[in-house]
C-alpha cells in the first residue's frame, strides 16, 4: 500500500531527472515497500533506480524482488552495477538467485564477485540442490565457553552487523565444533562478569548441512524457532538457516501441493499471470488427458452393465448422485491423509490404523448419505415430482443401499491411495482430488449396479 502511494512521486522525480531527491526519498523507505515501487517501473526506470540508491539499500531491495524480476534486472544492468548488487546480498538469497539463471550467466557472475564472496557463493552452490547447504549463510556470530558476558557483547558489537541474525549466538570448541545455541536475551540480563559456560545447558537442536529444505521447515515448526545452526558430518558449525528462508520454502511447498491437488502435472514455474498459454496448456493438458482416459474406463464399466440399464433406465437417474458422493468422500479423505503425511502426524506405519477409521467413519457417511437419497427419492415420488415406476420405495433402498458401499469404499480408498505413492517413492500430493474421483468412479460404478441388479432389478423383472 504504502508503496503504490511513493510511486507516482518517484516516476515524477526520474522525469525530472532530479536524483538527489530521490535519493533522500529511498532512505526514508523500508527496502519492501520500495521493491512494491521497482516491480512496476518500466524497465529502464527500474535501472535508474538502483543506480541511484545507495549500495546497500539497493541491494537490500533487490532481495525483495521475485527471482524472474531480479533475473530481467540483471540482464539491464551492467556488468559491474549487477556485480556490486551481488556482492552486498546476503549469501542465502544471491544463491537463490543464482539457481535460477542459467549456469553459464551464473559462471560470469560469480567469477566476477570478490575473492571472498566469490568463495561463499561457490561453497553454497556446491552443495546439492534442494538441499539446507542452498539454504543456509555463513554470516553468524560464534563465541567461546570461557568468554564472560563483556567479552560476548564486545564481540557482538564488533561483529554482529555482518551476521544474519543477532538473537541467537552460538557457542564452539577450538575446533569449531557446535556445542550450545544462547538466545542474546540471555547475555543481556546477566552480570557482565558471568562466564559463558554459566549460561549453557546444551539442550540445542541442529540441521544437517545436507538435509532436505522441507526437513527443515518441519524442523522449524516442531520447535518453533526463528533460526537454527547448520553443522556438517563432524558436528562443525558451518552456518546458519533463518525462518525468513524457510517461510519461501514452505510456500513453494504448498503452492506445488495446491497444483497436485488441482491435477496439473508439475507446479507452474512462474506467477498465475505471467505464466505463457504454452506452459498452461502443457501443465494442464497432459493430466487432463490422462484423468480423460481413466474416465472412459467408465463407459467400458457401463457397457458390462448395459442389459440392467436396458431393463430399468430409471437407474440411470441416479448415476451422477452416486458417483459424485464416492469421488467426494474420496477426495476428503486423501487430503486429509497427505495434510497428516506433510505434518509429520501420520507415517507409513499407521496405514492400518487410518484404514480402520476411515472405514467405520465412511460406513457412517454412507449411512447418513443413503439415508437423504432414501428420503430424497421417496418424497419426490410422494409429491409426483418424478416417476421412478411401480417400486420407487425398493429403487430408494437399492440407492441407498448402493451409497452406504461407494462412499465407505471412497474414504477407504482415497486414504490408502497416498500410503501406496508413498510406498512407490512418489509425491503423495498426486493422488489429488480429480484422480482419486476418477478412480472411485469406476469403481463405485460397478458397486452401484451390482446393488441395484441384487435388490432392484428382481422387481423389475416381475
Amino acid at each position: 500500500m504504502l508503496g503504490k502511494l511513493l510511486q507516482p512521486e518517484v516516476q515524477s522525480l526520474i522525469a525530472e531527472r532530479n536524483f538527489t531527491r530521490l535519493r533522500e526519498i529511498f532512505v526514508e523507505w523500508p527496502p519492501a515497500d520500495l521493491a512494491d515501487v521497482v516491480a512496476d517501473l518500466p524497465d529502464e526506470d527500474k535501472v535508474v533506480v538502483f543506480r541511484v540508491m545507495p549500495q546497500e539499500l539497493a541491494a537490500a531491495v533487490f532481495e525483495y524482488l521475485d527471482p524472474d524480476e531480479q533475473e530481467e534486472l540483471l540482464h539491464s544492468m551492467g556488468r559491474e552495477q549487477a556485480v556490486r548488487i551481488l556482492n552486498e546480498m546476503s549469501p542465502d538469497d544471491r544463491t537463490t538467485l543464482l539457481e535460477e539463471l542459467p549456469s553459464e550467466t551464473v559462471k560470469g557472475l560469480v567469477a566476477s564477485l570478490s575473492p571472498s564472496e566469490r568463495a561463499i557463493a561457490q561453497n553454497l552452490l556446491g552443495y546439492p540442490e534442494g538441499s539446507v547447504g542452498r539454504l543456509m549463510t555463513p554470516d553468524f556470530i560464534a563465541i567461546r565457553a570461557d568468554w564472560t558476558v563483556a567479552q560476548v557483547l564486545d564481540d557482538v558489537r564488533t561483529r554482529g552487523r555482518d551476521s544474519e541474525t543477532l538473537n541467537v549466538l552460538y557457542v564452539v570448541d577450538d575446533h569449531g565444533k557446535l556445542i550450545d545455541d544462547i538466545r542474546i536475551r540471555e547475555f543481556l540480563t546477566r552480570p557482565l562478569e558471568a562466564k559463558v559456560s554459566d549460561v549453557m545447558n546444551e539442550a540445542f537442536v541442529t540441521l544437517a548441512v545436507t538435509d532436505t529444505q522441507e526437513s527443515a521447515v518441519a524442523l522449524f515448526r516442531k520447535y518453533d524457532r526463528t533460526v537454527l545452526p547448520v553443522v556438517d558430518k563432524g558436528g562443525k558449525l558451518i552456518g546458519v538457516v533463518t525462518v525468513d528462508d524457510v517461510l519461501d520454502v514452505a510456500e513453494e511447498e504448498a503452492t506445488a501441493d495446491a497444483h497436485k491437488f488441482g491435477g496439473l502435472e508439475a507446479p507452474l514455474d512462474l506467477p498465475y499471470m505471467s505464466s505463457s498459454l504454452w506452459e498452461m496448456f502443457r501443465k494442464r493438458g497432459s493430466c487432463l488427458v490422462i484423468l480423460f482416459l481413466g474416465e472412459m474406463l467408465t463407459a467400458t464399466a457401463m457397457q458390462g452393465f448395459e442389459e440392467e440399464i436396458e431393463k430399468a433406465v430409471v437407474l440411470s437417474l441416479f448415476l451422477p448422485l452416486v458417483i459424485s458422493s464416492g469421488g467426494n468422500s474420496g477426495s476428503q479423505s486423501s487430503t486429509l491423509v497427505i495434510r497428516a503425511m506433510a505434518l509429520g502426524e501420520v507415517t507409513l506405519k499407521d496405514w492400518w490404523h487410518v484404514a480402520r477409521r476411515e472405514i467405520v467413519s465412511g460406513l457412517a457417511l454412507g449411512v447418513l448419505l443413503g439415508v437423504v437419497g432414501y428420503i430424497r427419492i421417496m418424497l419426490w415420488a410422494m409429491l409426483h415430482f418424478a416417476n421412478y415406476g411401480p417400486h420407487p420405495y425398493i429403487l430408494a433402498l437399492a440407492v441407498g443401499v448402493a451409497l452406504i458401499g461407494i462412499v465407505g469404499w471412497g474414504s477407504l480408498a482415497g486414504a490408502m491411495l497416498p500410503f501406496i505413492l508413498r510406498v512407490c517413492k512418489l509425491d503423495p500430493a498426486t493422488s489429488s482430488a480429480p484422480f482419486v474421483a476418477t478412480l472411485v468412479d469406476v469403481t463405485g460404478l460397478i458397486i452401484y449396479f451390482v446393488v441395484a441388479a441384487a435388490i432392484f432389478l428382481p422387481y423389475v423383472q416381475h
